[in-house]
């Protein structure tokens, strides 16, 4: 990333409480599916940023230049023909969901058609600590309790091999078919966000049985917020065919453990506002809101 980017991006972020862009937007710039846009002020200092492509784009204006006018220039260009061509239709993220984005989605006619929770917890003190990951037996087929209880588990749980990822790939995307970013992830979406300084493949946990990916907690850690870095539940996953028999409450599980294990007292994950069974699963580990994405439809 080029550092007046990465500048950009963490201001924006301090200034706003959230990040300014989704991760998987930044894996397609560094793919060279979006384009880096530039908006500049008289004096020619870049002022915003957008991450664009011909049906999606991202953008933040910098703290220090806000409420001049350069978000709408941008929004003005981004929606212009010329990006991506007369007809059809273009997505836009807000990230944070602030008064000023939805201005500006009012004012150039975008509807918003998607809402994605920011949901945070704490770690649960009293998990024991120890040097490595050892979890306990897996039980296939029960649902288990219906309240939540953090325990270290399965035998099957292994750490991310490089050797999975095309199985990982794979099944991520039978998990997600209907998903319009989780599920398009390819082996080079995979590759390039691997590279990436926070990837640690021992926070990337597969669950196996009988020597076959049936799911996955995917943990990222990074930052280094006021107490401490955040450990976020990237993605979590179970195989269409073992849904309903409680892999995902122990898969929580495994990601809580790993992050007791690192020291991490703070998690925090995404969701969509309407998968009700997510976020019943959630709940019960005690996360609660803390911020709001929204989506926006642009139809030229």
């Amino acid at each position: 990333m080029i550092p007046e980017l990465e500048d950009l991006i963490a201001r924006a972020r301090a200034a706003d409480g959230s990040p300014p862009f989704s991760d998987g937007a930044l894996v397609q710039l560094a793919n060279g599916e979006r384009e880096l846009v530039w908006e500049s002020d008289a004096s020619g200092r870049h002022v915003a940023v957008a991450l664009d492509s011909p049906t999606a784009a991202e953008f933040v204006v910098d703290p220090d230049a806000r409420r001049l006018g350069h978000g709408a220039r941008m929004l003005d260009m981004l929606t212009h023909p010329s990006r991506g061509g007369a007809g059809g239709t273009k997505l836009f993220w807000a990230h944070g969901d602030h008064p000023a984005s939805r201005a500006l989605a009012r004012h150039h006619k975008l509807e918003p058609v998607r809402t994605l929770l920011h949901l945070h917890a704490p770690v649960p003190l009293d998990l024991p600590k120890r040097r490595s990951f050892e979890p306990e037996p897996i039980v296939l087929g029960q649902s288990g309790p219906e309240s939540a209880q953090i325990s270290v588990i399965s035998e099957g749980v292994v750490a991310f091999d490089p050797a999975d990822a095309d199985a990982w790939v794979e099944l991520n995307a039978r998990i997600f078919a209907g998903h319009p970013e989780q599920g398009g992830v390819t082996r080079a979406d995979l590759d390039t966000t691997m590279a990436q300084p926070w990837f640690d493949a021992r926070d990337f946990l597969l669950l196996k049985h009988d020597g076959a990916l049936i799911g996955y907690v995917w943990l990222k850690i990074e930052g280094d917020a006021q107490d401490g870095p955040s450990g976020e539940f990237y993605v979590v996953g179970v195989g269409p065919g073992h849904q309903g028999e409680g892999l995902g409450r122990q898969l929580m599980n495994a990601g809580f453990a790993r992050l007791a294990e690192r020291g991490i007292h703070s998690a925090h994950l995404y969701v969509e506002a309407d998968n009700a069974p997510a976020l019943r699963l959630y709940r019960q580990f005690g996360f609660v809101d803390s911020g709001v994405d929204v989506q926006y439809h642009y139809t030229r």
